[in-house]
């Protein structure tokens, strides 16, 4: 398995994680994971604090000579808005600064401080924020890497925003990729990307914010990754977790998701053929997994991200001390971060999967982790 821990505040002096269980003699590609670092900042919508922040990864431990040990991986983001918040998030001094108090609706704010029985929000809202997410995305990164190694590639666009929807279906796959690179906020529709980036400004000068939805593919994935065996062994559930923990998203779907309710059970299922010695689907309604397991065609993970919570034109809430009705707390935020999600969500899935494919292949170093995944493809072709 691969596990992934992280620590730090949102203006605090840095994001620090430790990825622990890929396998040693594996090369590492510093310029890649600096550049999903950029993609998770760069989109149309982004607030003040993306000006600030150009993050890079630090290697601490883990790596020599420009390759895995095989022991955690140690890697370091600092904040260089730490400069302007040495005062209110010093470690030892204790901040003159007063307390944050009136708790923001949809954010941890309220739910934090009641959790922690803490006076100040501002102890909540500092890991509650987006920020630790810049970790899981160089993580994720690393995972990336491990999966491309293998013939995979996990990757994502923005479907809708704001109510704004993107056509697709006349494109093929490699006019999508294309398309998405070139796009300010991820998405292949042209169209439609103007008019997500009009009902965000108009968003934005409404002091309001605009969330949607967006997919991740995982292309090539192989077979048999994943358990019936235990609840907590089921890929889609793994996958479902991991989407979700993300903040600001509240729905995730495989595949068809919800639509599925709304077929019939012959027109829901992904017939089985047989072609040229593989087992092949001509649908992928199920979204490549199907009992929990991985069945060799792409995965699928769709989700829904919220508005973000921050808004500049602020809802009612309570003073946490004289709980007298107030405007909810103003900080520094987005109009929109899906795109960013969705870069968030590439993470999430990728480190999933690499973690499901080292569950199962095992394997100390690269080249043996290697060996062990090509011949169990072999392996299912004298099935």
């Amino acid at each position: 398995m691969i596990r992934f821990l992280s620590a730090g505040e949102s203006h605090g002096r840095a994001v620090v994680f430790i990825l622990e269980g890929i396998p040693a003699g594996f090369p590492l590609n510093f310029d890649f994971i600096n550049k999903e670092l950029t993609r998770r900042q760069n989109f149309f919508g982004r607030g003040g604090r993306m000006k600030i922040e150009k993050d890079r990864v630090e290697i601490i431990a883990g790596v020599r000579g420009g390759e895995t040990l095989g022991s955690p991986l140690c890697f370091i983001i600092w904040n260089k808005d730490w400069e302007n918040w040495k005062e209110i998030m010093h470690p030892i001094e204790k901040s003159s600064t007063p307390p944050v108090t009136r708790p923001r609706p949809g954010h941890a704010d309220l739910a934090g401080i009641m959790k922690f029985l803490q006076g100040d929000i501002r102890n909540i809202l500092e890991r509650a924020s987006a920020r630790e997410t810049a970790a899981r995305v160089a993580a994720g990164a690393v995972c990336k890497l491990f999966l491309k190694g293998l013939g995979i590639d996990v990757w994502g666009w923005v479907e809708e925003i704001g109510g704004v929807k993107a056509k697709w279906a006349s494109l093929t796959r490699e006019e999508i990729k294309q398309r998405i690179c070139e796009s300010s906020l991820l998405t292949p529709d042209l169209q439609a990307e103007k008019e997500m980036q009009d009902a965000i400004e108009k968003a934005g000068r409404e002091g309001d914010t605009l969330g949607g939805v967006f997919r991740v593919i995982v292309d090539n994935p192989p077979p048999g990754i994943g358990s019936f065996t235990q609840w907590d062994l089921r890929l889609d559930a793994l996958l479902a977790q991991a989407v979700m923990s993300i903040p600001a998203v509240k729905g995730v779907e495989i595949g068809e998701g919800f639509r599925l309710g709304r077929l019939k059970g012959s027109e829901a299922m992904d017939e089985i053929f047989f072609e040229n010695g593989k087992f092949k689907r001509n649908s992928n309604r199920m979204g490549g997994i199907e009992g929990g397991i991985s069945n060799g065609e792409e995965i699928l993970v769709r989700a829904v991200m919220k508005p973000i919570p921050t808004q500049k034109k602020p809802l009612s809430t309570v003073d946490i001390r004289t709980k007298e009705k107030v405007p909810s707390w103003v900080e520094r935020g987005d109009v929109t971060a899906v795109p960013s999600c969705c870069v968030v969500a590439e993470a999430m899935v990728a480190l999933t999967v690499s973690s499901e494919i080292r569950r199962k292949f095992g394997g100390d170093s690269w080249e043996e982790l290697k060996s062990n995944y090509y011949k169990y493809l072999e392996k299912i072709k004298e099935l």
